[in-house]
């Protein structure tokens, strides 16, 4: 598959991580670009030893990133019918029962609301992050002296290392083996992840970057911790070839044009339903934002919905960011406590890819709609117009009233320009097939149409030329089929 993705933009991300590396954020960083063909870019700054820089093989521990792997395991339980995810964690952790709630009428935490971090526990990154190495027996017995919340379990988001912990033995009670062996055999094994795995054994072939922290004015290794109860928050090392291609795999679920896989992990619903926003994160940003199963969830500007996950481990910070609709994405490691390799990850892509590259596909439908109703504001006919509208269009406004407001709007912007009347002849009432629709756009832009958007299949906005001005033209269709307009709005845009 030939990458969309042009050698300018690469240069650009490239220039953000490397002024990122130049600032001393940590001895190494790395970053990989991927659409949904998979890795496409791979560029690193500094060397793991002299004169050997990481490259797309080299394991680094990507932390929090793990978070998708356990959430996607608890997903791939509930479709085999093996757990409910409102079921109480007191179902798989009977340990638990030992935990006063936060008061008397408050829910005991269930499977989902410990997936999407709402299980009432307090933020507990730097606790959460020293926790990886704990014992099954130690973690039995902290659950016996109790917990601390926030809230009372399911009415707001705070990040749980705790509860994806706890998700953990979840899986560990349905399947009946140890967490890590399920992810292994299950997901990381069969997705042909050789350079992903939960200790320094991972047969990377690039070798393993060994973390640090900046102290005393220079760069100090930190000791691995080895794996242990809390390995569900982030026990995972991986590669940039080895992440991208797992981000690749949870992106491509949007993809209309892949189909299901044989023997797929998780089924390309399930990976959907992952990447929804299933709770809103604190008030504060200009966008709705929150978290997914295991990821986050950003709805941005310029119909953009971005899905990501950060990793910060003593020594180590990872990211993983993609455009679902599109599947571009970067992953980005660096083997520094506290470097926040999110920082350039973000800028990258926003600046990489401001808007989505390509518009949202309309229906056919959606293509003869607009040119029915161009053909209607360049001479408007009842009769026509019944053919487009479904029948609340007349309700909503009668025809007089329209034809009135559109005339108004011709007068504003001194008429449409005379190449206009060519659209006059595109079909109007027949719904082309794919091939004529592709064709129609081309009509239609050559006819000076150009500058149109979509939210989605069945919504249009257009510009149609005037001599000193330009008519906005926006529809929505019905849900039935075959599709009509149900709405119409027409409006004077002068540029």
């Amino acid at each position: 598959m030939t990458s969309r993705i042009s050698e300018t933009q690469l240069a650009l991300i490239d220039t953000i991580f490397r002024a990122h590396h130049a600032r001393g954020a940590a001895p190494t960083t790395a970053w990989g670009v991927f659409d949904r063909s998979g890795l496409v870019h791979f560029a690193s700054a500094g060397e793991l030893s002299p004169g050997t820089p990481p490259n797309e093989h080299t394991a680094y521990r990507v932390a929090s990133c793990t978070k998708s792997f356990t959430a996607a395991a608890v997903l791939r339980l509930r479709d085999a019918g093996e757990l409910q995810l409102d079921a109480p964690i007191t179902d798989f952790v009977p340990a638990f029962t030992k935990v006063r709630l936060p008061s008397a009428d408050s829910p005991v935490p269930t499977v989902r609301m410990l997936l999407t971090m709402s299980a009432g526990f307090p933020t507990d990154n730097p606790w959460g992050d020293r926790q990886e190495s704990l014992t099954e027996a130690e973690f039995m017995a902290l659950l016996s002296n109790g917990l601390r919340f926030d809230s009372i379990p399911g009415t707001r988001f705070a990040y749980s290392n705790l509860g994806y912990a706890l998700l953990g033995y979840v899986i560990e009670h349905v399947t009946a083996q140890p967490y890590r062996r399920f992810i292994q055999e299950r997901f990381i094994g069969p997705l042909g992840l050789t350079g992903t795995g939960f200790d320094q054994s991972v047969p990377a072939a690039g070798g393993i970057a060994i973390g640090a922290r900046w102290l005393r004015g220079a760069w100090e290794d930190v000791p691995f911790s080895p794996p242990g109860a809390f390995s569900p928050i982030g026990g995972l090392f991986s590669t940039a070839a080895d992440l991208a291609h797992w981000s690749t795999w949870l992106a491509k679920a949007f993809d209309p044009a892949a189909a299901e896989e044989a023997d797929a992990p998780l089924s390309r619903a399930s990976r959907r339903e992952l990447q929804q926003l299933h709770r809103p994160t604190p008030p504060g940003d200009t966008h709705a934002s929150g978290y997914g199963f295991g990821v986050f969830v950003e709805h941005a500007a310029a119909r953009r919905t971005v899905v990501s996950h950060s990793g910060g481990y003593p020594g180590f910070s990872s990211h993983m960011r993609w455009l679902p609709e599109t599947g571009e994405g970067i992953v980005a490691f660096e083997n520094a406590t506290f470097s926040r390799s999110a920082v350039p990850a973000s800028a990258a892509l926003d600046a990489a890819f401001p808007t989505l590259p390509r518009p949202v596909d309309v229906w056919p439908a959606t293509r003869a709609a607009q040119a029915a109703i161009t053909a209607l504001i360049h001479e408007w006919s009842d009769d026509a117009a019944r053919t487009v509208f479904a029948e609340n269009v007349a309700w909503d406004m009668p025809f007089d009233e329209r034809r009135r407001i559109i005339g108004e709007s011709l007068d504003a912007i001194g008429g449409l320009v005379p190449e206009e009347a060519a659209t006059s002849d595109l079909p109007t009432t027949e719904l082309p097939t794919d091939a004529r629709s592709a064709g129609l756009a081309a009509g239609l832009a050559a006819a000076g149409l150009a500058g149109e958007s979509s939210a989605a299949p069945s919504h249009l906005v257009w510009f149609i030329p005037g001599a000193f001005g330009r008519l906005r033209a926006e529809i929505e269709l019905t849900p039935e089929n075959p599709p009509r307009v149900q709405s119409l709005a027409v409006t004077v845009d002068r540029v």
